[in-house]
């Protein structure tokens, strides 16, 4: 598929290599006035809540692509969860705010919002059993608060300066300030779950943010070398993206109040749910827009960061190195390094084979949904599965 593109905006260059993942499909439906046939990008909504928004757009998406059945179902998400969305962004916005460097550099990235994922996880999980409570939106709030802790430290170690569409805010406030707001978000996300008392959830917490700390240290450690070591990567994507995951789901379990087998099963679908959303990223750091996902393209490469179809692209094509380790040492992606690469992702195949990454993970999860009761929570659940593999923003 390629991205429409106007020929009086300048395209990128997996564009203009015809290596585009996602279309540019247009918000429809109740939400966004805008009909399918219309060529408007599907942009923020006015006045909705963050999570509701992005459920907006991907049912717009889902419609335009002639997705009709997950449209409805994006809709009836909305419906099913948008209060359990509005009361987090209520309660995310009530953090304090005052003059202290170290809360401005923590709303620098909060108000930037996000796509709402996790929390819309905790939300999810909570509606296969007795439903959202007090207690599900602190753990809600909590996940938010322990992603965006992690989000401001790797803009330091990674030296960003846009993160969602904007400076960073270590480029705005400096690098202490950003992981001194970081460590006060990871605080005020464990002081959250311990207030909620439920046994078992502050102590998995604790192993998953172990968990993280040991999979970016790997990371840091593995930084800059051009390698096509997928073991390495799938324990990276484990420890950092999956866990996040798999820690909603089963925070959100234990609020509505599930047995262990369904909450193990939940845990489950967590693991590939966040499997699949970084099989996705990988697709987006070097095909996507950069206008919708908020970040450049080839920032993870530039970054040192080897990326899924990055490295099947090198086993099946070890020429590709040198044009590799240039962009690592450049300041900049020159054009012929850009245009190699992506004619070297499509040549063998790398796409592909990243997006059945994807979709092998997405069908995992469904299948961890099997056993738990029917109704509209595992029917939601099976929606963002099924809708995450193909996003473009």
């Amino acid at each position: 598929m390629k991205v429409a593109t106007s020929p009086a905006v300048e395209r990128s260059p997996s564009e203009r290599a015809g290596l585009g993942h996602s279309v540019s499909p247009e918000r429809a439906g109740s939400h966004s006035g805008v009909t399918a046939d219309s060529t408007t990008p599907p942009e923020s909504v006015p006045g909705l809540p963050v999570g509701v928004d992005l459920l907006a757009r991907l049912e717009g998406i889902c419609a335009h692509r002639g997705l009709g059945n997950l449209a409805d179902r994006l809709s009836d998400m909305v419906a099913f969860i948008g209060q359990d969305l509005e009361s987090f962004e209520i309660e995310l916005d009530r953090l304090p705010r005052d003059a202290r460097l170290v809360n401005r550099s923590a709303h620098h990235l909060l108000e930037r919002g996000g796509k709402r994922l996790r929390p819309m996880c905790v939300a999810l999980a909570t509606r296969v059993g007795t439903g959202f409570d007090e207690r599900a939106l602190d753990l809600a709030v909590a996940v938010e608060l322990v992603h965006s802790a992690t989000l401001l430290h790797d803009d330091v170690v990674d030296l960003s300066d846009v993160r969602r569409g904007a400076p960073t805010a270590r480029a705005v406030y400096g690098n202490a300030a950003s992981i001194f707001a970081g460590d006060w978000l990871l605080i005020e996300a464990l002081r959250r779950v311990n207030r909620c008392g439920l046994p078992g959830t502050l102590e998995e917490l604790f192993t998953i943010i172990e968990e993280m700390i040991f999979a970016e240290s790997l990371q840091l450690e593995t930084r800059g070398m051009v390698s096509a070591d997928r073991d390495i990567y799938f324990q990276v994507v484990e420890g950092k993206t999956a866990s996040v995951f798999r820690w909603a789901m089963s925070a959100g379990s234990r609020a509505g109040g599930l047995g262990d087998t369904d909450r193990s099963q939940l845990v489950e679908y967590g693991r590939h749910l966040g499997i699949t959303f970084q099989a996705t990223d990988d697709l987006l750091d070097l095909t996507g827009d950069s206008a919708k996902t908020g970040k450049l393209l080839f920032a993870d490469l530039r970054e040192g960061k080897m990326t899924f179809p990055l490295i099947v692209a090198l086993e099946r094509d070890p020429d590709l190195r040198p044009v590799i380790e240039e962009i690592l040492e450049a300041e900049a992606v020159s054009d012929p390094a850009a245009e190699r690469v992506v004619s070297s992702l499509r040549e063998t195949h790398a796409v592909e084979e990243c997006l059945q990454l994807a979709r092998k993970h997405s069908s995992l999860a469904l299948a961890a949904l099997e056993t738990l009761p029917d109704g509209r929570a595992r029917r939601a659940l099976a929606t963002v599965a099924e809708t995450i593999v193909d996003r473009d923003l």
